[in-house]
């Protein structure tokens, strides 16, 4: 049932719908703004009711801009990135007043690959930008945070109300004052515009609920001349609790308890959204009560420890390992469980699951075998599986096996081969591998990953440069992680300079150049000299940012003695020139082009 004082939630069709976002119902504020789509398609049961601390209301702040960065700090965010501008300023002033750390970047793209990553590791992020030039520069990065399922708050500038009269020509100024704020609305799963103080307070509270619930961006914008605006009225936050129909959420798990306790061979494949909504633990119960084995993609890779018992590898069709794929492919009941079904994750459609034989549950649709089921959590449908005891017997599967270990001569020339089975045999516990695209990402397929949420990658939208301002974020996120960023060189040249920032915040990452001298990956899908780019001293950036440890890696004993060093070395980051054959690549790549080359 939905209470009379059901909090304002607009809902949308799943992301497979012709419309990713509509127009907002103007029933509270008289303009648009992106819907988010509600799990599974339709809206269940919903209520709203107040925050409350310590059983009695908490008296908000009265301005827009302080309500904000309360409310940032209700949800658990603890650093917000961006770099000001005029139309920013002074809310960054207020920023800087509070209990958040500002941590300022070198452009903004940057930043928001540093609040999705941050996003990825501590459950929220934000960026905050200027106008037009700061938050369109934003985009790109925050497209990726929706494709992938990262939820992270972008707070921009704005010119003043005051400043639009008679539409002059302002600066930063794209065609009219709309228009940043349309852009985002394809990009992010709500928007608001903060320009009515009646309005502002609940409207904060709506795109930060829809930004937890549906584990994507969205978008404030805060005129500069309403930073200080006071409520016209009294507000108290409000938090909106959702529940699962409750027959279709019995009528589900029935079909799919009944489907796994009778299969042969069942095999969970777990995805990306178990991580963007805390399920991990509750897939290893439901994995371990009835002795299913566990797969996952490779935008979920490191969902659960890879060296769990049950963990049989990754799944990506023709791209993966064989053993695996024959296994998932021949299994008659497969539980997807929040996979994406990406051409990456599917291994360019090169996987061969039957939907008669899955069980394919994601915070958007829930459907069995050919049955569709409406209204039901991702989280109600995975913990009630792993209550209910549905397997006597165990299920026969091919055991997870470490990457393959070559024998390799400290005079040997490095390859990418002898580079990831040393980087394998090196990783700890608290390191966390942040993989760019390409080579970076496919080799790292078979790393072995120790704990579970320690891979992070763009591994669905794939957008170059990735990487380094990412290890920004997981290091601001928690600073006892340690990043081992794995970077071709084409991609590092994008955004490098972000580890200034890295030096000014004292992190200490160790960044992986792998040298080919250009875009390796395309190479192979057409080559030309368009993919050659200038061979820069990799090794030599610490000289330019005054702070870290250079190497320059060509032989296996280089990249022994330069690891080792890193690793030492706790003071601040280090960076690995690791020279490669422009031809030298893995064989998941080479899988990969000889699949992609034929679409070309």
């Amino acid at each position: 049932m939905v209470t009379p004082r059901t909090m304002q939630t607009d809902i949308a069709p799943p992301p497979d719908s012709a419309r990713e976002v509509h127009a907002m119902s103007q029933k509270m504020t008289g303009r648009k703004t992106a819907r988010p789509p509600q799990e599974n398609g339709s809206p269940g049961n919903r209520t709203a009711r107040h925050s409350q601390a310590n059983g009695r209301a908490k008296s908000p702040p009265r301005t827009i801009g302080r309500y904000l960065i309360q409310r940032l700090q209700d949800y658990g965010l603890q650093d917000v990135f961006g770099i000001p501008g005029d139309f920013v300023l002074q809310f960054y002033g207020m920023l800087e007043e509070s209990p958040l750390r500002v941590i300022g970047c070198t452009r903004e793209d940057n930043a928001g690959y540093a609040a999705d990553a941050y996003a990825r590791v501590h459950g929220l992020g934000a960026a905050c930008v200027t106008y037009c030039v700061g938050g369109l520069s934003l985009c790109n990065s925050i497209a990726g945070a929706f494709a992938e399922k990262s939820p992270v708050i972008v707070i921009s500038g704005a010119p003043g109300m005051h400043e639009r009269r008679n539409n002059p020509l302002l600066h930063h100024k794209v065609r009219d004052f709309n228009t940043q704020r349309e852009i985002f609305e394809k990009i992010t799963v709500a928007s608001a515009s903060l320009d009515d103080p009646l309005t502002a307070f609940r409207e904060i509270d709506r795109c930060l609920e829809a930004a937890l619930r549906f584990k994507r961006p969205v978008y404030l914008e805060i005129p500069r001349d309403r930073v200080h605006a006071e409520a016209l009225a009294p507000h108290q936050p409000l938090t909106l609790d959702l529940h699962s129909n409750e027959q279709a959420l019995e009528a589900a798990l029935q079909e799919a308890a009944e489907r796994i306790a009778s299969a042969r061979s069942p095999v969970i494949i777990a995805g990306v959204e178990i991580h963007r909504f805390g399920l991990q633990s509750e897939v290893l119960k439901l994995a371990e009560k009835n002795h299913i084995p566990l797969c996952a993609t490779l935008l979920g890779k490191s969902v659960v420890s890879e060296r769990h018992p049950l963990y049989v590898g990754v799944y990506e069709g023709a791209m993966g390992r064989q053993q695996v794929t024959e296994f998932v492919e021949n299994s008659d009941c497969v539980v997807l469980l929040g996979t994406f079904m990406t051409d990456i994750n599917l291994g360019i459609y090169t996987a061969r699951l039957d939907p008669g034989r899955c069980i394919y549950v994601t915070s958007e649709q829930l459907r069995i075998g050919h049955h569709h089921f409406h209204d039901v959590l991702l989280r109600d449908f995975v913990a009630g599986l792993g209550t209910k005891k549905l397997r006597k017997s165990k299920t026969v599967f091919p055991p997870h096996t470490p990457r393959p270990q070559g024998k390799h001569a400290a005079k040997d020339k490095v390859t990418i081969r002898n580079l990831f089975d040393y980087i394998d045999n090196t990783l700890q516990d608290q390191m966390v591998v942040v993989a760019d695209v390409g080579d970076s990402l496919f080799a790292a397929s078979d790393l072995t990953i120790h704990q579970h949420t320690e891979f992070l990658s763009p591994a669905y939208y794939t957008s170059m440069g990735f990487a380094v301002p990412a290890a920004l974020g997981v290091q601001a996120a928690n600073r006892n992680l340690r990043p081992l960023v794995l970077v071709g060189d084409g991609a590092f040249q994008m955004t490098c300079l972000e580890l200034s920032t890295v030096v000014r915040n004292g992190f200490n990452p160790i960044v992986v150049v792998l040298n080919n001298k250009g875009y390796t990956t395309e190479r192979f899908l057409q080559d030309g000299p368009f993919n050659n780019i200038l061979n820069w001293q990799y090794h030599r950036l610490p000289d330019l940012l005054g702070s870290g440890w250079g190497f320059e890696v060509r032989t296996y004993g280089e990249l022994q003695q330069s690891m080792q060093a890193a690793l030492a070395h706790q003071d601040a980051f280090s960076i690995l020139n690791v020279h490669l054959d422009p031809t030298d690549v893995s064989q998941a790549l080479e899988r990969l082009a000889a699949r992609m080359s034929k679409q070309l």
